[in-house]
């Protein structure tokens, strides 16, 4: 497998002009082959000289790292799912529970990918990571994972949900034109300005970050407020007056629902929770990337946690129980009618509008980095094209090829089964990769991966990380057993659909390795090799070129 550790600074590269003439491949690196970030190194070097990129990428700082998880986290969910998780869970005091139980896989999953991302810190994510631990056969891993990249990373569902809120907040009808005309504005301005306006974009989300925390803040202690019985912050008169914490036994009453139904709620409150590990995926263009990921993970994460158990308590103390589990609006809505009138409602649609922009462009900005990452391995096709920060000093390609992916989604597939399989192939897509990053880690703790060197900067507590992986075994394992009876998952398409066509994802990754590394090699009488070469623009990337077979292969 690929050294995940670039060449540093002074090592010699050949530039993009000169690589037609190689005829060898030799890693001019100074680490070994897959060498990770020793931990004596972590708080002198910062991480900063483990990629070979310009200083001048390095432009993300604590802030910037912080709101890029904050933003990819909070989305639409914490004002939606509440009233499914209240169903599931039955009682008040249960759905506090999930949310806690949510908030610690999540914290565990945060742990991990801070140990991933000090020993390894460069853009790309579970990419490094996974070719780190599995080495064997080469290249193989790279190519799997970026088939499930482009699923992964899809804007379509968002964008749409972005589309309908806007569209009820300017009073617009959300026809299938109109909403498909708006969700691909949308997509069509992220990707501009990630693109080609990169200090714009970052501000953009930087400040549409501040102002969801600050809203949600606000939100949170008029719920309290009113639970306290501060005058002037009370329920209308017109509107049931909840009493979900009059009483220890009304904070409970309804508990009971089951298994079935208690793992459906917690399976929500985890999908709630999913973002923490994204500014993994742009720790090259992080200062400090080592000392930033350690605090901004755990800043974004404790400010999540608290914002959702806080909201969570505002809506129960504003909102009745009945009104919850009855009502076909979503939780936030009937809050603000409750507190603040039903005129109210239009502003809120807006509110929740920005939020949804503001996951996407945290999204996009990550995801258009993994792709580059994915160019600069050398194992996509067009791979400089891919791996080139040109013209606007920005991975616009990677951004470009999201969005064309992101739009066909959004225009050709049809609302249903076909939308729905999608979507549901994303998340199964995450859990996977996530139980293949987290078992991995435990390998690198066995004694038959002691020749990997693994000793980061920070160390998450194992079983902190056997919890992670076994959280996500379980969501990989649970959508193959049958629903209860009288829910369905499909209309039409079987239950396992998803779940199924997130294994044959693998089963792509791993025909399109053997045609280009195996087959199309042995048929042509040549063999693969590589070399970095240095780009126009200061990065540095992997080139493979073409060597005759015959020729003996560098000692």
């Amino acid at each position: 497998m690929s050294s995940n550790r670039l060449p540093d600074e002074s090592s010699p590269l050949i530039s993009d002009r000169e690589h037609s003439e190689v005829e060898s491949d030799v890693h001019r690196g100074s680490a070994a082959d897959g060498e990770a970030l020793r931990r004596t190194e972590g708080d002198r070097q910062h991480g900063e000289t483990y990629d070979n990129v310009p200083k001048a990428k390095r432009q993300l700082g604590l802030f910037s790292a912080a709101f890029l998880i904050f933003n990819r986290i909070i989305g639409t969910g914490i004002y939606a799912t509440p009233s499914s998780i209240l169903r599931s869970s039955g009682s008040v005091g249960v759905a506090l529970i999930m949310w806690l139980v949510g908030a610690s896989i999540a914290a565990c999953g945060t742990a991990v990918y801070v140990e991933f991302g000090t020993g390894l810190p460069r853009s790309g994510g579970e990419k490094n990571y996974l070719e780190f631990i599995y080495r064997r056969p080469k290249f193989l891993v790279t190519c799997t994972y970026a088939f499930y990249t482009f699923i992964m990373g899809t804007a379509t569902a968002n964008s749409v949900v972005f589309s309908e809120y806007l569209l009820h907040a300017v009073s617009l009808e959300p026809t299938w034109l109109n909403t498909r005309l708006v969700a691909f504005s949308c997509l069509t301005f992220i990707c501009f300005i990630h693109g080609t306006r990169l200090q714009w974009g970052l501000r953009l989300q930087n400040a549409l970050g501040l102002s969801k925390l600050v809203i949600l803040v606000l939100i949170s202690l008029s719920g309290v407020l009113c639970l306290a019985g501060v005058r002037g912050i009370r329920v209308g008169d017109q509107y049931e007056k909840p009493d979900n914490f009059s009483s220890w036994g009304k904070f409970w009453e309804g508990s009971g629902t089951g298994a079935n139904a208690f793992v459906s709620g917690l399976y929500n409150v985890i999908w709630s929770f999913i973002g923490y590990a994204n500014a993994n995926y742009a720790l090259s263009e992080v200062r400090d990337p080592v000392r930033t990921i350690k605090r901004a993970a755990p800043l974004a994460m404790i400010s999540v946690t608290l914002v959702y158990l806080f909201i969570n308590v505002a809506y129960f103390a504003v909102v009745s129980k009945k009104d919850i589990l009855e009502s076909r609006r979503i939780v936030a809505a009937l809050y603000f009618r409750n507190l603040f009138g039903p005129t109210t409602e239009k502003a809120l649609s807006a509110f929740i509008a920005l939020s949804t922009l503001g996951n996407l462009l945290s999204g996009q900005f990550s995801q258009g980095r993994v792709i580059q990452e994915l160019g600069r391995e050398g194992v996509m096709p067009y791979s400089s094209f891919f791996a080139s920060n040109k013209p606007f000093n920005a991975p616009l390609a990677g951004l470009f090829s999201q969005y064309l992916i992101s739009c066909t989604f959004l225009l050709a597939v049809p609302p249903g089964d076909a939308y729905l399989f999608l979507i549901s192939l994303s998340s199964y897509s995450l859990s996977l990769i996530n139980a293949l990053v987290s078992f991995g880690l435990l390998l690198l703790y066995s004694s038959r991966y002691t020749a990997w060197n693994w000793s980061p900067p920070f160390q998450a507590p194992k079983l902190i990380v056997l919890l992670f992986f076994l959280s996500n075994l379980f969501l990989v394992t649970v959508p193959f057993f049958p629903p209860v009876a009288g829910s369905r998952t499909y209309d039409k398409l079987p239950y396992w659909a998803h779940s199924a066509g997130g294994l044959v994802l693998a089963l792509f990754g791993l025909t399109y390795w053997y045609f280009w590394s195996k087959w199309l090699p042995e048929k042509r009488g040549y063999r693969l090799q590589r070399r970095w070469v240095l780009q126009e623009d200061g990065v540095s990337r992997y080139a493979f070129h073409k060597v005759p077979a015959t020729l003996n292969p560098p000692q």
